[in-house]
């Protein structure tokens, strides 16, 4: 009976940020109530309070549980000295893309955290997650860099922090210009051909 009850108490709140995550994306976190969750899991506000202390909790939980594509395809990046580090960043970058038009919870997510909220101190989750990813890119991204130059297979005067730097601003800006008009050009074929070009300036011309 206990275990029941905990799979129902769990099966509850996932419903509830279910319910957020569908409303956050379609009106805004700043405009949805916890009355509008709670109506929209089919549930009263008592039950959301049972779970969530307030609608920060509940947003933080939401983003908690959410994997967006940058964090997704980081795996890709876990290879050790590889043979062409260019290859291994743009394997990792139109993977991101192919996961942001695929996969809908982490499109979500990522959209929800970068157009549908104002980055207030009470919603945290998305600050910390934010720096946390972007100082492991930076250090993943730099450490690539590095050793592209020292195989001669860089420029010897690329600066791997600018390189990191770039190549961060250069996916949230696709990520965040598709999100916003998803009918304007192919994330996948367009952002590759992008990337590309940006990535092959830096390579050594044999």
């Amino acid at each position: 009976m206990v275990r029941k009850t905990k799979e129902d108490a769990l099966a509850t709140r996932d419903s509830i940020l279910d319910a957020a995550e569908q409303l956050f994306v379609t009106q805004g976190v700043a405009h949805t109530t916890l009355q509008h969750i709670a109506t929209t899991a089919g549930l009263t506000r008592g039950a959301i309070y049972w779970h969530f202390e307030d609608k920060a909790a509940l947003f933080n939980a939401l983003m908690e549980r959410a994997k967006m594509p940058l964090e997704s395809a980081l795996y890709l990046l876990e290879k050790q000295c590889p043979d062409d580090p260019l290859a291994d960043l743009h394997e990792y970058i139109v993977c991101v893309f192919r996961l942001t038009v695929d996969d809908q919870r982490a499109r979500r997510a990522f959209e929800i955290a970068t157009l549908k909220m104002e980055l207030v101190e009470e919603m945290n989750a998305v600050r910390r997650r934010r720096a946390e990813w972007k100082e492991q890119w930076m250090a993943t991204c730099e450490g690539r860099i590095k050793i592209g130059v020292e195989h001669g297979l860089l420029k010897p005067d690329v600066d791997p922090a600018l390189v990191a730097l770039g190549l961060f601003a250069l996916i949230d800006g696709l990520l965040r210009a598709w999100l916003l008009e998803p009918q304007s050009f192919d994330l996948v074929k367009v952002g590759e051909q992008i990337v590309d070009t940006h990535l092959e300036c830096l390579r050594v011309v044999q």
